[in-house]
């Protein structure tokens, strides 16, 4: 029986694995008021403006989102673009650093926390869903096509690690997003069902369902989730994407008190809806534009090169990053390639 090495899973879930410290959740939490101090991971840009903004999902869901617009526009109707991610992290990290600097080069943008997590709603906190994850982006999609300053035929969506799977599944449903760029991406429901380099079977999602279920009993008991547990407080020496992990997620760099995978993690449980439903399963049915980025030395590479092969059509491009990892793709201004993201945008919507 195939269950794969265990690594853990506040990286980027807790690891496929129920080793992870566990820790309460209560079920009655409440989404935090927003901060309206700048409290972000970056420094803020003098060239947009910053307002915090809500709206809600078809679930009924209210999300919490920064919005940055660019100064000077001269009224005209801009192009807009929603991001998220990575997985596990809040707004304040990477996607409002994508979001902020889009928003310099001439895109009104908003960079939103999911559902159960950060700032936005939902209830118990720290659960994804591969379908409430993927409506998020709808849900910023219809946020923006009726602001007075976008242009409703140029919205276009960013995803970041976990979040550039469910950017191309969002993609896949909503003819509304006209380009879709995915950034070091990762394939929730792959690497949940199958681990880590594809090194779980049929018997290790037997055994891992059995795990996940009896933790429902458990926390069904208790009233309150248990949580995976983050990435562990001491530096680890290997493996090398888990040692880079926590140079963003535990270090200055990166550290922000909401983000799970800077603390406590995801529930346990939310492992289980994905390892049923595949998120790609029509990615080839995509018919706008699709730029998928990718570092060279990434651990999660397959998962951007699996996922361009299964895309058609002219206007779909890979774009590998000579000697970025993983966790470059977050912040590093040196390797993501926002000149050609802003070329792709430009000229797809």
């Amino acid at each position: 029986m195939k269950i794969g090495k265990k690594f853990s899973l506040g990286a980027p879930f807790g690891a496929m694995s129920l080793a992870g410290a566990a820790f309460a959740a209560e079920t009655t939490a409440a989404a935090p008021q927003l901060e309206q101090e700048w409290d972000k991971v970056f420094p803020k840009s003098e060239k947009v403006e910053h307002k915090k903004v809500l709206f809600k999902n078809r679930y009924g869901i209210t999300l919490a989102a920064d919005m940055y617009i660019p100064k000077d526009s001269g009224g005209t109707k801009l192009p807009a673009l929603a991001v998220c991610g990575p997985f596990g992290a809040v707004k304040e990290q990477s996607s409002g650093l994508y979001a902020q600097i889009m928003a310099e080069r001439g895109f009104l943008t908003i960079a939103f926390d999911p559902s159960f997590t950060g700032e936005s709603g939902g209830e118990p906190r720290y659960v994804a869903s591969p379908d409430i994850n993927t409506e998020d982006f709808s849900a910023a999609v219809d946020f923006l096509s009726v602001q007075d300053s976008v242009d409703p035929e140029r919205i276009g969506v960013i995803g970041i690690c976990g979040w550039g799977g469910m950017a191309l599944n969002a993609a896949a449903m909503d003819t509304r997003i006209k380009a879709t760029v995915a950034s070091t991406m990762y394939d929730m429901s792959r690497v949940i069902a199958n681990g880590y380099f594809d090194q779980m079977d049929a018997d290790g999602r037997a055994e891992l369902r059995r795990q996940l279920n009896a933790q429902r009993t458990e926390d069904y008991r208790n009233g309150s989730c248990a949580l995976a547990g983050g990435l562990p407080d001491v530096r680890p020496a290997e493996p090398q994407f888990l040692v880079d992990y926590y140079d963003y997620y535990k270090t200055p760099r990166g550290y922000h008190k909401r983000s799970l995978n800077s603390n406590g993690g995801w529930n346990v449980t939310s492992a289980l809806s994905f390892l049923n439903m595949p998120l790609l399963a029509y990615a080839s049915e995509i018919r706008s534009a699709v730029l998928i980025v990718h570092g060279e030395k990434a651990h999660s590479r397959y998962f951007s090169e699996d996922a361009f092969k299964k895309l058609t059509g002219s206007n779909k491009e890979l774009m590998i990053i000579p000697g970025a990892n993983h966790t470059d793709l977050y912040d590093r201004l040196d390797k993501i390639p926002f000149d050609a993201i802003e070329a792709f945008f430009k000229k797809n919507l």
